[in-house]
């Protein structure tokens, strides 16, 4: 494969890991779910190419793996969020529950 592809492919999956962080930094999970599925066949092809070990792709492997981390900690931090959320929500369930029974 020619170094331009091998570029291109990189250029892709970095591309679509910054579109997942930004989305889901902005809570769109489902859109983040959707470039997942988009990702999947590149990432094969990269695998199956085997650019990432190559010595001259290396800064590239390290900025691939950057973007990753940065995506698991934007959905951990939407994780948490919508934990809280649902937290509160339950809080005041039972609050109004607690109304309902007294009334």
């Amino acid at each position: 494969m020619c170094v331009d592809k091998q570029k291109h492919l990189l250029d892709g999956i970095e591309d679509l890991l910054e579109k997942q962080i930004e989305l889901a930094q902005h809570g769109n999970i489902s859109d983040v779910e959707a470039l997942s599925e988009q990702a999947g066949p590149l990432v094969e092809k990269i695998v199956q190419t085997g650019i990432l070990g190559l010595p001259e792709f290396k800064n590239r492997r390290e900025q691939i793996h950057k973007l990753y981390k940065n995506l698991c900690l934007a959905i951990t931090d939407q994780k948490a969020d919508v934990s809280e959320k649902l937290s509160l929500v339950r809080k005041g369930k039972k609050t109004i529950e607690a109304y309902r029974n007294n009334i």
